[in-house]
């Protein structure tokens, strides 16, 4: 079969790997499309993601759709389609019950954080744990089902930030995981949703995905606007102080985006004057089977799929996925 591998910085090859045979409780999908993410560009870019450094050749991905191509127990039929919750929890930590997500010790598809490395999606066949299939509804097409990771990563920050009818949303990055986050945040009745992002094209996606009003930040900082709630989605440094500065009293920043591991210059006192909480979001815990619904519900996701390329066109892939102005998600079809 084939498989896509990371071996180094700007080193992926398309390579001819075993066949694969399901195990106890496994069952061996037919891939049909892989989304490109953040840490995809990292590990194909810089050779890491972070922290996490490739060691041995990495097959990326962890946002996909696919159809199962045999499951020994009979559960799933051959070509049901299905999407993955792609993490395998670490060992329980008293108190944190309800947030096997932070368990140390996890594992993820398509992550360097593990030795051996834990293969990824983009592949033909991939083996899965039965326990992680999600079987998608009738009619939802396999191409927007590819969002089911990212958009549970959105809905996992509306969780983190509570409540989030009737209140004013500042969304600062509009790339897929902010597109995202203004989509879900439509879904579930904020008042008004508000996208920021440096470029023009990023700004007339969130329109088309609900945003009620848009803003160029190196042109219109939010410094005192009064959001009651605001997350932050570009991983830049310097645009959480301006979270900061844009909370209301009162009011909450979530962290969404992956920050730099490494120290930061950060202003905090506007979170002290303002009684304002700060809280981080990472991936999710059950929060995929929302976006399954909310995928199967309503076709303006595909807003956020601006590109689809074959995995023989990997290179291409990778270069579109990093340029934020041409594309938002771009998908590899296996």
């Amino acid at each position: 079969m084939k498989a896509l591998a990371i071996h180094a910085a700007e080193d992926i090859r398309l390579e001819d790997r075993p066949e694969v045979e399901p195990g106890p409780e496994q069952v061996r999908l037919r891939v049909k499309y892989v989304g490109i993410c953040g840490s995809d560009l990292h590990y194909y870019f810089h050779g890491a993601n972070g922290e996490y450094v490739v060691r041995q050749p990495l097959v990326p991905g962890h946002e996909l759709s696919a159809v199962v191509d045999l499951d020994p127990s009979g559960e799933f039929a051959p070509g049901t389609p299905v999407t993955v919750h792609p993490a395998t929890y670490g060992q329980p930590v008293d108190g944190l019950a309800d947030r096997p997500h932070v368990w140390p010790g996890g594992s993820y598809l398509g992550s360097a954080s593990t030795w051996p490395h834990t293969q990824g999606a983009a592949t033909e066949h991939l083996l899965v744990q039965r326990s992680s299939l999600r079987r998608l509804p009738d009619g939802l097409p396999l191409q927007r089902a590819a969002l089911a990771e990212p958009l549970g990563v959105a809905l996992r920050a509306l969780t983190v930030a509570g409540d989030v009818r009737g209140k004013r949303a500042l969304v600062l990055g509009s790339g897929p995981i902010g597109l995202l986050v203004v989509a879900a945040l439509a879904h579930r009745g904020a008042a008004s949703i508000t996208a920021g992002d440096l470029r023009d094209e990023p700004l007339q996606r969130a329109t088309a995905l609900g945003a009620s009003q848009t803003l160029r930040v190196d042109q219109d900082a939010p410094e005192t606007a009064g959001y009651d709630l605001v997350f932050e989605c570009s991983s830049a440094p310097a645009s959480l102080t301006s979270a900061l500065h844009a909370v209301a009293h009162g009011g909450t920043v979530v962290q969404v985006g992956i920050l730099p591991n490494t120290e930061i210059p950060v202003n905090l006192a506007p979170m002290l004057s303002k009684e304002a909480r700060l809280l981080g979001s990472w991936r999710f815990v059950d929060e995929i089977d929302d976006a399954v619904d909310m995928l199967a519900a309503d076709a303006r996701f595909d807003e956020v799929v601006t590109h689809v390329l074959p995995m023989t066109a990997a290179l291409e892939a990778f270069a579109t996925a990093k340029d934020s102005s041409r594309s938002a998600k771009v998908l590899l079809q296996i």
